[in-house]
């Protein structure tokens, strides 16, 4: 299995029982002490078990697939032989064969970076710790893909759906709180009280976020045609499937999303829940002016250094600052006479004359 997070129980996962048990002793830790949340701690699991198999492979020059190798049984001899230059080895299994992007590697070599810190600072069973002086793959920071006001509105009046209140509800609220995905599956019934949502965030920290007149009204017309569900199981779970009654999976939402999508005519634009939630960021910014603060509230994110990318995507800022200069009207100048008109020995001269500027330029710069 390459995950045990189950779809039906998204805040639980099964035991892990195919790595190393200072590896599982490392996740109970994120898990128990520093309260990350099953999906990520599930994410750790995955990164550190495929690092185990490498080094596995590696040492032993196995022909055996990587993701077929049993590293349950190495101990922690096998973990204190690790060593820096292996470790390079990884990167660069990850980059070459892998073919992995800076960010991915960046995630993974987190992940290797947090087990040995643990190993060494919390059980104390490292002296020496192989990843603590490798650096981190520098990653390109990149604008947020999102939607125009325009394309928001056209994929709200295009939504065709045989569960078309719940699938209107599930866009209304990603356009306009800009919540993540697995935000909006989680979120119960008793998530909500007056016009506020109560909205678990990652590290399961809990944020209220308002919701508008569109938010209310879609809510009050899905909430409804949830009550007629004649098999609804899942009495909780405000986001439900019609067929079965039990909540939505991530995977689910995903696909309603690309569907609704399809319908509006932006599909293969690399739109996805998470460009919803950059768009619900992006409008707010551009159209509703929300400070940086406010909109780091309501994205829930830990610093605001993280929101302040929103504010590098109002083109027309940037237009109207180049426009703003004071060079912004000059027109060249009309030359009334070619350098072919000019006398040979006042081209040489001309020529001269530039190559003496230059040196003065030169001299002055130095």
């Amino acid at each position: 299995m390459s995950t045990y997070i189950d779809p039906a129980h998204p805040n639980r996962h099964d035991p892990y029982t195919d790595i190393p048990d200072v590896v599982i002793r490392y996740l109970k830790y994120l898990e128990t002490i520093l309260n990350r949340s099953p999906r990520t701690v599930n994410a750790y699991y995955i990164d550190l078990r495929g690092f185990f198999r490498f080094l596995l492979g590696f040492r032993t020059h196995a022909d055996t697939p990587s993701n077929e190798l049993d590293v349950h049984e190495l101990d922690l001899a096998f973990v204190r032989a690790i060593t820096q230059e292996e470790i390079y080895e990884y990167l660069y299994y990850l980059t070459n064969e892998c073919a992995n992007k800076p960010a991915a590697r960046a995630r993974k070599l987190a992940a290797v970076k947090g087990l040995f810190r643990y190993l060494v600072r919390k059980e104390n069973l490292l002296t020496y710790d192989p990843a603590e002086d490798i650096s981190t793959p520098s990653i390109k920071r990149a604008l947020p893909k999102y939607l125009s006001l325009e394309e928001s509105l056209e994929l709200l009046n295009n939504i065709q759906s045989d569960f078309f209140e719940r699938d209107y509800c599930i866009i209304t609220l990603f356009l306009n709180c800009g919540m993540r995905l697995t935000e909006l599956v989680t979120i119960d019934l008793s998530d909500f009280k007056e016009d506020t949502i109560r909205i678990v965030g990652k590290g399961n920290k809990e944020r209220l976020v308002y919701l508008n007149n569109a938010c209310k009204e879609a809510l009050r017309r899905y909430c409804d045609a949830r009550a007629a569900l004649p098999n609804l199981t899942d009495k909780k779970a405000l986001f439900v499937s019609a067929r079965t009654g039990k909540r939505l999976s991530n995977r689910r939402v995903e696909q309603i999303v690309e569907r609704c999508l399809k319908t509006a005519g932006l599909s293969g634009r690399g739109y996805s829940p998470h460009k919803l939630r950059h768009t619900a960021a992006t409008l707010m910014y551009r159209h509703g002016n929300v400070d940086m603060l406010a909109l780091k509230e309501i994205l829930g994110h830990e610093h605001v250094s993280t929101t302040e990318i929103y504010t590098h995507i109002n083109t027309q800022q940037l237009k109207d600052a180049v426009s703003s200069s004071p060079l912004s009207r000059v027109k060249a100048a009309m030359v009334h006479r070619s350098d072919k008109e000019l006398p040979e020995h006042q081209e040489e001269s001309n020529l001269e004359n530039l190559d003496d500027n230059a040196k003065g330029t030169e001299s002055e710069e130095t």
